[in-house]
């Protein structure tokens, strides 16, 4: 089976795929329904099948280390699921600690200002298709510069012999260390930001 092109697998990735406004109801919600609105709107995050996106008890934990306001009679608000859709993205790269200092912006005294904060999902949503557009074109970029230095044909100042290498396998191994690299870049960045600025910011408003 040969190796599936860069671009059809980000095309796989449905990233343009999001839980619009539109497409989160207005009515309150019981945790079990909160549930299955995330498995038919993001089963496309999913990495395995078997994969939970969002259980019970996530949803008990973020609300006991008041990442969330707490259920209104058993029910989520719009509000609820909004948080819990920004928490799901950002807990695959920030800890729970740098998502609480973020969510503080918005949560005061276990209360939240709804309009503000759909402001934020609309803003959000509108920068996320600029960002998804952009991530094409850098993949394509990124393969690109790996293919150049490929065929240098130089790996550590030795030349490669391609009959013991895999000239694709040696490309896909550099193609995920790239990425990698720069997903660890952006995630630096993004904990510097909290802890140089909004932790900064924080302390000298008390």
């Amino acid at each position: 089976m040969e190796d599936k092109d860069i671009q059809i697998i980000i095309e796989e990735l449905n990233l343009q795929e999001s839980i619009s406004l539109k497409s989160i109801p207005n009515l309150d919600l019981y945790m079990d329904q909160v549930i299955t609105l995330f498995e038919d709107k993001l089963k496309h995050t999913k990495r395995y099948q078997e994969d939970k996106l969002l259980t019970k008890t996530m949803i008990n934990n973020y609300t006991k280390d008041k990442l969330l306001m707490p259920a209104v009679k058993k029910k989520y608000t719009r509000e609820h699921i909004i948080l819990m859709i920004l928490l799901y993205g950002l807990k695959q790269i920030l800890t729970i600690s740098d998502i609480k200092t973020l969510f503080g912006i918005l949560i005061r005294e276990e209360k939240v200002d709804a309009a503000k904060l759909e402001n934020v999902y609309t803003v959000y949503l509108a920068l996320k298709k600029e960002i998804v557009r952009q991530f094409s074109e850098e993949v394509r970029s990124v393969e690109q510069e790996v293919e150049k230095q490929l065929k240098d044909e130089k790996l550590e100042g030795e030349e490669i012999e391609r009959e013991e290498y895999s000239e694709e396998g040696i490309k896909n191994m550099l193609l995920v260390t790239m990425f990698t690299e720069k997903a660890n870049y952006y995630k630096r960045l993004a904990e510097k930001i909290i802890d140089q600025n909004i932790i900064k910011e924080k302390e000298n408003n008390r």
